[in-house]
């Protein structure tokens, strides 16, 4: 390579890292990650503009110079930074589709991907810097030991690609989710209970934990995960999870469970891919999955209706191999049945546990409740005799007092919380209320959230509901002035909606506030059907698709990923127009 082929690559970084540092310091977010991006691309930028200057004066003959080679080749570390940079630039700006980050809809980067492309400029910016002292010898050897960095880090990279293959879905994400929002110290009950600890120490082993809904089943099986994983660090036991979603159930089936802990198992431990390679080899070439047999097949190898196929294949696993299960569920007669012979243990919210929770709260509350002690006893005293086993309940109902600012208010709310079976629904009249009690403006708003994700077909994500919320009828393009704040859809839900980071998906705060709103939409929001299928028809009809259909899969998935709200309204418009056809045939007849 010459010493003009050299100095061309390096500008042709420079100028690209030029642009993406624009980027970073006009991007909408403040991120400790978008910061750190900012100062370590730009102090990269700074040595690669010193070693064009020393490249320049340099010979090309020279041992330093033929060192300096090796930074320029296929793959190595300027095209590495390079992909870096060309991945922070697309992923800002939505392909090039935007002409400043500052119009982007949000910094759309996992701590994880992020973490890749630092290392990335630091590995760069360690050789540059060593290259800047002239010394031959120990950039060569320096540039040696990258290149095992960058092969192992290939080699993680197909590892990455072959286990997404065996399943998308990211349960650990949602884990961490979860785990998250756990008060400290709350759920070690459960932990300690007599029942875990024989189902630990017996082979083959069997729990089953029953509760009614809003006891917290879901906490208590991600502590108990959260334990697991912990404990098996060290060992040679697999650890494997799955969180049923009531807004998943059609994806849920036998084979894509199976899949998600097979997946699991092979992100654990390595070692054991070997037949998952194998099943990949055999369905690679003629674009097919796994059945469940095929994958029961891999996750035996791997050991060292849809409930009841998937139960059978788990304890069919179970007879052959030392594999401990795990259950929560309402109490359903078909689903107890299957556990009748398990270890039980019921899940209800503990009492010092919805006093810690609530104890942990206070610094959401007025400030009558912060500065005064006894009141704040006098909450938590209430709270916990009013939840009656429903952990839920102490959530909605500490919300409930968020907008009361005098003792007196505090108390009557206290008074008046409700206990039994109405309880629940009580407390979600409660919160309706209070969205409309909100401004004009906050309460539409509240109700346009609610009656999305209820309604949609699947979960949806935070920037998927900011775009469809962005559009209004007779748009043709989306007006990015028009997209709403995240945080302040959760904040006019009245604590109904939660964010989950880690996966970016907005929902719910509870299957059972599902049900409710399912049960009042009819009177509560009774246009939402209409809304919904004409903001996808809208959406469908917008000028960047008027081009017809794409012409490869790599144009197909680059419009997927440019335009975040395209998947759901293309797969999912029809079967909300069902319920809507009459009101909506002239619009769907436009578009097709």
């Amino acid at each position: 390579m010459d010493p003009l082929s050299i100095a061309a690559s390096i500008i042709a970084v420079l100028q690209l890292s030029a642009k993406v540092l624009a980027y970073l310091n006009d991007v909408k977010d403040a991120s400790k990650e978008r910061a750190k991006c900012a100062v370590e691309a730009s102090n990269l930028h700074s040595l690669l503009l010193n070693l064009r200057f020393r490249l320049e004066e340099g010979i090309a003959n020279t041992p330093w110079y033929t060192a300096i080679r090796a930074l320029a080749v296929d793959n190595g570390p300027l095209d590495q930074f390079k992909q870096a940079l060309e991945t922070l630039q697309t992923r800002m700006t939505d392909g090039g589709r935007l002409k400043k980050a500052s119009e982007a809809l949000m910094w759309k980067f996992k701590k994880e991907e992020i973490a890749g492309i630092l290392d990335r400029i630091e590995r760069l910016k360690s050789l540059v810097e060593i290259a800047l002292q002239m010394d031959h010898f120990k950039l060569s050897q320096a540039i040696i030991n990258d290149t095992g960095i960058v092969r192992k880090t290939l080699d993680d990279v197909e590892h990455r690609r072959l286990v997404d293959w065996i399943s998308p879905t990211d349960y650990p994400a949602q884990q961490s989710d979860i785990i998250k929002r756990r008060q400290e110290d709350t759920g070690q009950w459960f932990l300690e209970a007599p029942q875990v600890a024989r189902w630990l120490s017996e082979a083959k082993g069997t729990l089953f934990c029953p509760g009614i809904p809003g006891a917290g089943k879901t906490m208590v099986a991600a502590i108990a995960i959260d334990h697991l994983l912990k404990s098996a660090q060290n060992s040679s036991h697999g650890v494997a999870y799955v969180y049923c979603n009531y807004k998943a159930q059609a994806e849920q089936d036998s084979s894509s469970i199976l899949a998600a802990i097979l997946k699991q198992l092979v992100q654990g431990r390595p070692s054991t891919v070997e037949s998952v390679e194998r099943l990949q080899k055999q369905h690679a070439s003629r674009g097919t999955r796994p059945s469940p047999d095929e994958i029961y097949s891999a996750l035996r190898d791997n050991s060292d209706g849809t409930r009841a196929r998937f139960l059978t294949k788990i304890r069919d696993l179970q007879k052959g191999q030392d594999v401990c299960i795990m259950a929560t569920s309402r109490f359903i007669p078909e689903i107890e049945d299957e556990f009748r012979e398990a270890l039980i243990l019921e899940v209800r919210a503990n009492r010092e546990d919805v006093k810690r929770f609530v104890a942990g709260q206070i610094y959401r509350l007025p400030g009558c409740i912060q500065r005064s002690h006894a009141l704040q006893e006098i909450v938590q005293k209430h709270i916990v005799e009013a939840v009656d086993g429903m952990f839920l309940l102490a959530r909605l109902y500490t919300d409930s007092l968020l907008d009361k600012r005098t003792a007196k208010d505090v108390k009557s709310t206290l008074a008046k919380l409700s206990k039994g079976s109405a309880a629940l629904d009580d407390a979600y009249k409660d919160a309706l209320q209070r969205i409309e009690g909100q401004l004009d403006g906050d309460c539409k708003l509240a109700k346009k959230v609610l009656s999305w994700i209820t309604f949609a077909k699947r979960p949806l994500t935070t920037a998927e509901i900011c775009c469809a919320l962005a559009v209004e009828p007779e748009d043709t393009e989306l007006d990015l002035e028009n997209m709403p704040d995240i945080e302040d859809l959760v904040t006019v839900c009245a604590g109904l909606v939660v964010v989950d980071p880690e996966s970016a998906i907005i929902r719910l705060v509870h299957y059972t506030t599902q049900e409710y709103f399912e049960k009042i939409s009819n009177t509560w929001n009774p246009s939402t059907y209409l809304h919904i299928t004409t903001t996808c028809l809208t959406y469908l009809s917008f000028t960047a698709f008027q081009g017809g259909s794409c012409s490869n899969d790599k144009v197909f998935e680059e419009r997927i990923q440019q335009n975040t709200f395209l998947d759901y309204a293309a797969k999912h418009w029809g079967e909300h127009a069902r319920s809507v056809e009459t009101e909506v045939s002239n619009q769907a007849g436009s578009l097709l």
